[in-house]
């Protein structure tokens, strides 16, 4: 592990920035965007906040003894200041490139993914096959960290700029030699990796997300393809799932920047899914490279898991591995908590939870699961609270049309109030079968809605009605083990309460 440093602040000076001569002499111990964690030999970094402008804090982070001040370069400061200024156009941006500099380099090969969904599971199947090719490997994300000793949760899906180099340089110290982290659109759009050097990128797919922080969808995608045209460098390789509506968005990107291309999935030039076929809780896949097709039997329920496995073993291909070393890890693969999660059965129906909590994420797991509900398919979820509204009549139309039962119940409400929430929803829900001209047989079954506010409560309630053939899955919270209600985190998870009830209710 890295002990406490000190570095000279010209050390960390870049193109990126400028800096009076009186920076010479001034020795930086730590960097910080939060005035209150300043001590002496600090550099404070006065960057956009979510909430507040550490502008409004430079002053306080002087007086607790910070040894040099970043700021916009539009910002007036009286002269001479009390402590060296370094100066950015972007400071976000500059900060990311200090913290790399102050902390030093990462693993020798890093990889990153961005995308609406399967950063997560990309991020883990791509460190099993580094894995699985004797590496010691590391992945980075929503999960935490996980290493080949075990795993630590973290809060972000993509650290800010400090943390991330700091936690770099100590998996490094650590003997970690590869590393598969996940590339948030927030992540990107404030720099955050752009002190990291990269050996490859992918991208998975895009749909509805985040558009509280990002004014339209355009927006996003811009976000995202910051990665292919700021992050990777010159002669580095993105990875693309070919089969998404945008990936010629994101080639365009990648070629622009001189990147190497590989393609994935069913219009794939690299690795081509040539077919998939269910195998029990898995599937089997013909996947063909360089004219070779391989067989694979992928541990993995649903399509779209195949293809988050093919873009994990494109980014290991992409650093060099053997493809043909890299087909035969897949087998070995193992699902990330909470996504598409057996948790067990009860009077011969199958119990489910998933991380979905986006429109395509719903659907995808919907789909994934139709297949194994001889009977029906029970879908428990809600949407959470102060974050984009738009989803939630789209995602009540994607569940009435997908599944079999519906329950409508409160995730992460924060501080908007639950009914309200839930009310959007089963808008959508009246919406669609309000359309519905033809009184079809699965019509008539999908007015089987109901709205239980009380998530433990709407999770009995669905295994209480497990019949033979069932399936029960309960979207939007997977990993999770808390419950956003107002300001508060209450201990609540999705595994738990679904692994009780199922007991509960076995005959």
């Amino acid at each position: 592990m890295p002990t406490a440093m000190t570095k000279p602040l010209t050390d960390l000076l870049g193109l990126e920035v400028s800096a009076g001569s009186d920076c010479a002499s001034v020795a930086i111990t730590g960097l910080t965007a939060d005035s209150r964690a300043v001590v002496p030999g600090t550099l404070f970094a006065a960057v956009p906040g979510f909430k507040a402008h550490g502008n409004e804090f430079i002053d306080d982070a002087v007086s607790k003894g910070a040894a040099a001040v970043l700021v916009g370069d539009d910002v007036v400061l009286p002269e001479p200041f009390a402590v060296p200024v370094v100066r950015a156009v972007e400071p976000r941006l500059a900060l990311a490139r200090m913290a790399a500099r102050f902390y030093g380099p990462g693993p020798e090969t890093i990889v990153a993914v961005t995308g609406t969904s399967g950063k997560t599971s990309v991020a883990e199947f791509t460190r099993q096959i580094f894995a699985h090719a004797g590496h010691k490997a590391a992945s980075l994300g929503t999960l935490g960290i996980v290493k080949p000793g075990g795993a630590s949760y973290g809060t972000l899906t993509t650290p800010d700029p400090i943390t991330l180099a700091r936690t770099l340089a100590e998996l490094r110290a650590e003997g970690v030699t590869h590393l598969a982290m996940e590339a948030s659109s927030h992540g990107l759009d404030q720099f955050r990796l752009d002190g990291i050097k990269l050996k490859a990128g992918a991208f998975t797919n895009l749909g509805r997300d985040h558009l509280d922080y990002h004014a339209t969808v355009a927006a996003y995608l811009a976000a995202k393809l910051r990665l292919f045209l700021n992050v990777l460098p010159p002669g580095s390789t993105a990875v693309v799932n070919a089969d998404d509506a945008h990936a010629l968005d994101v080639l365009e990107a990648a070629r622009s920047h001189s990147l190497e291309i590989v393609t994935v999935g069913v219009n794939g030039g690299t690795l081509e899914l040539v077919s998939v076929s269910p195998d029990g809780f898995g599937q089997r896949l013909d996947i063909r490279h360089a004219g070779v097709t391989y067989t694979v039997n992928l541990p993995l329920v649903g399509t779209y898991q195949a293809l988050n496995a093919l873009v994990a073993a494109g980014l290991a291909i992409a650093t060099g591995e053997d493809p043909a070393a890299m087909m035969a890890a897949l087998p070995h693969l193992k699902g990330v908590k909470g996504r598409l999660e057996i948790i067990g059965r009860a009077n011969g129906g199958l119990g489910v939870v998933d991380y979905a909590h986006k429109p395509e994420a719903l659907a995808a797991a919907l789909d994934a699961l139709r297949p194994f509900a001889t009977g029906r398919l029970i879908c428990v979820f809600g949407c959470g609270g102060d974050r984009d509204r738009g989803k939630r009549p789209i995602m009540g139309k994607i569940a009435v049309e997908k599944a079999d039962v519906v329950i409508v119940t409160d995730d992460n409400p924060r501080t908007e109030v639950p009914a309200a929430i839930r009310a959007e929803i089963v808008q959508g829900i009246y919406m669609t079968q309000v359309l519905r001209s033809e009184p079809t047989p699965q019509s008539r079954a999908l007015k089987n809605t109901s709205e239980i506010g009380d998530r433990a409560e709407a999770i009995r309630t669905a295994v209480s009605m497990m019949e033979p053939g069932d399936v029960v899955v309960v979207a939007g919270k997977g990993h999770e083990t808390g419950q956003i209600v107002g300001t508060q985190v209450l201990p609540f998870s999705d595994h738990e309460v679904l692994r009780s009830a199922m007991a509960e209710y076995a005959i």
